[in-house]
C-alpha cells in the first residue's frame, strides 16, 4: 500500500508534470532530433514570419482531441501517459492515467487540478495566468500570442517553432513546438528548475465536436476541496 509521503512524492511529480505539459507550468527548448538533423542548412524565419505562420496553425485548430505520452527529466523525473481535449476559447482538459489518476480541468476562469490517490481537489483562478502559459497556445486566442511570447522559427522551411516567455514571472523559460500536416505532434518545455519536459501527441483528432461537460468539475463526494 503506498504511504502518504509517497502519495504526496507522486503528486509532486505529476503536478509538475501535467502542468508543465499543457496548462501553466513548465516546457522548453529541447528541439526534436529529426527537425535539427533534416534543416541544419535551413535560415530561420525572422519574428514577425515566424508569428504569423504559427498564428495561422493555431487558427486552424479550434479544438483538438489526443492521447499523450509525457516526459520529464530533472529532479522531478517520470513518464506519464493519459488524453487531452482543447476547444476554443480557454477550454482544456488534461487526463493522465498512468501511473496514477490525477484530472486537470480548465476552462479560461478557473482551473481544477484532481488528485484521485490523495481524494483532493484544487481550484485556481487562472484568468491572471493564462496569459503567460503554454495553455494560451491550444485553447486561447491566437492573435494575442505575439502579446505575450517572442516567436521564432529556428529553420524556416520546417514547422517548427520556439517561444520565449515575456513575462518576467512565467514559470518556465521556453517552449517549442513541431507540426506535421498542420497538426501539433509534440511540445518540449524547459521550465525555471531546469527540468525538461517532453510531450509526444498521437491519435490526434483536429476539430472534432466536444460536449461542454468535458470542460467541467464537479468535486465527488468526500474528496477535500482546496481553494488558491
Amino acid at each position: 500500500m503506498m504511504n502518504l509521503s509517497t502519495k504526496k512524492s507522486t503528486k509532486q511529480k505529476m503536478m509538475s508534470g501535467a502542468l508543465a505539459g499543457v496548462l501553466m507550468t513548465s516546457l522548453g527548448i529541447a528541439a526534436p532530433m529529426m527537425a535539427l538533423t533534416q534543416t541544419a542548412t535551413a535560415a530561420p524565419a525572422d519574428n514577425l514570419t515566424a508569428a504569423k505562420r504559427l498564428n495561422k496553425l493555431l487558427t486552424n485548430t479550434k479544438s483538438m482531441t489526443a492521447n499523450f505520452s509525457q516526459t520529464t527529466k530533472g529532479a522531478s523525473s517520470g513518464t506519464f501517459k493519459g488524453s487531452m481535449s482543447v476547444q476554443r476559447p480557454n477550454n482544456f482538459r488534461w487526463e493522465t492515467k498512468s501511473p496514477s489518476d490525477q484530472l486537470i480541468v480548465a476552462n479560461g476562469n478557473s482551473m481544477w487540478i484532481y488528485d484521485k490517490d490523495l481524494e483532493q481537489a484544487t481550484k485556481q483562478n487562472v484568468d491572471s495566468q493564462v496569459g503567460n502559459t503554454p495553455a494560451l497556445l491550444l485553447s486561447g486566442d491566437p492573435s494575442k500570442i505575439d502579446q505575450n511570447f517572442k516567436i521564432t522559427q529556428p529553420y524556416s522551411n520546417k514547422n517548427y517553432y520556439v517561444l520565449y516567455p515575456k513575462s518576467d514571472n512565467a514559470s518556465f523559460k521556453s517552449l517549442s513546438m513541431s507540426f506535421s500536416g498542420g497538426k501539433p505532434v509534440m511540445m518540449v518545455l524547459n521550465d525555471t528548475l531546469g527540468q525538461t519536459t517532453s510531450i509526444k501527441f498521437s491519435g490526434i483528432k483536429m476539430n472534432p465536436s466536444i460536449g461542454s461537460s468535458q470542460f467541467k468539475f464537479t468535486p465527488p463526494k468526500g474528496v477535500d476541496v482546496i481553494n488558491q
